[in-house]
């Protein structure tokens, strides 16, 4: 049985009609103020007698009104652009937080860590993309990259985002999943208004409940393994290309990339990260920078992430040129069976020379 509160009709509907007067109040102020300054420099020009005085007293008294009227006006439109981009920044904050939505401290015994930054000045969220949920089959995570960046890129990402929070409850294969991402990109860049060809670079992985990973590499950059003192690429195969450039192969080839142990972590990142520049044009050495942020035991998401999102904004004077995302998970899971561990790593590929981190000039 419904129950319905007696009064509360009544209630909402006054609520909402307060409401719209007080927007009434202040469009009217917003448009009126301006015009009481207006017809108050007017009255004064053509019914004032010293202003039609030709006097040097008469005139410097007529600056004065005018002055006055000016920077009363001056202020008051600054003001309401104040106002306006409060509000803005308040929308694109709830809009940033739909999109990417903050990552739990601990998602099935994996430890967390993300960031994002955005290229363009005026825009919170930008053509990165990532996503960590548990699901029966393992964590499933998407790290991605629209191509171009800033508030054009916003529609792609919630596409991709909303059907990869889908796909991963649905779909028993990883392959399943990224079918219906691109599925989900090609109606939305079909339905689009514009005929803008874009792309999204793709990363999908699969992370069983005993550490084993799979892979689905689609032009984004492969993550690196961070263990003790090591930071690793946790593959070597040549990605797929971008969603949306060429069609999905009939059989997608699943990369097996090992076991994450307890204990390791994975650094998942964006190319804005390897491309960042600095003034002389040098590339920022992501391998050095993970190599000096893992030095310490044990490695912990938030003081990875915190090292080399300084190093990179310290590298590129604060101003990136891309948009920039990266995601760290740590393994803090019961190793179930301590056999299995020395073989896993076998699977890993062989560990890339670590130079050290290069000062910043």
């Amino acid at each position: 049985m419904i129950r319905i509160r007696a009064g509360a009709p009544c209630r909402a509907w006054s609520r909402g009609r307060r409401l719209s007067d007080r927007r009434s109040v202040r469009r009217a102020l917003a448009l009126g103020l301006p015009a009481v300054w207006g017809a108050t420099a007017i009255t004064y020009k053509w019914v004032c007698p010293p202003a039609r005085q030709d006097g040097l007293g008469a005139r410097i008294a007529s600056s004065a009104v005018f002055f006055t009227v000016g920077t009363g006006l001056l202020l008051h439109v600054r003001q309401v652009m104040l106002r306006e981009v409060r509000q803005a920044r308040a929308v694109a904050g709830a809009a940033q937080s739909v999109l990417l939505r903050p990552l739990p401290a601990r998602i099935d015994g994996l430890a967390t860590a993300a960031a994002q930054l955005s290229a363009d000045r005026g825009a919170s969220v930008g053509g990165d993309l990532y996503e960590v949920i548990a699901t029966e089959h393992g964590v499933r995570v998407v790290m991605g990259d629209v191509r171009g960046h800033g508030l054009g890129a916003i529609g792609t990402v919630a596409a991709v985002l909303g059907s990869f929070r889908e796909a991963v409850h649905d779909e028993a294969e990883l392959a399943g999943v990224l079918a219906r991402l691109d599925r989900a990109l090609a109606r939305h860049l079909r339905d689009r208004a514009d005929d803008t060809e874009d792309f999204v670079t793709v990363l999908l992985l699969e992370i069983a409940p005993d550490g084993e990973l799979h892979a689905l590499n689609c032009g984004h950059p492969w993550p690196y393994l961070l263990s003790a003192g090591r930071a690793e690429l946790l593959a070597r195969a040549d990605p797929m290309p971008p969603l949306g450039a060429f069609p999905l192969p009939g059989e997608l080839p699943i990369t097996p990339c090992g076991q994450l142990l307890p204990g390791e972590a994975l650094f998942l990142h964006t190319d804005g990260v390897e491309d960042a520049r600095d003034t002389q044009g040098r590339f920022f050495p992501l391998a050095g920078a993970l190599a000096g942020a893992v030095r310490s035991r044990p490695i912990s998401p938030q003081s990875v992430l915190r090292a080399v999102f300084t190093q990179l904004l310290r590298h590129t004077g604060g101003r990136p040129k891309d948009d920039i995302a990266i995601l760290v998970l740590r393994n803090e899971r019961a190793l179930a069976f301590r056999g299995a561990g020395n073989c896993a790593t076998s699977h890993h590929v062989p560990a890339v020379d670590n130079p050290p981190v290069a000062p910043t000039p």
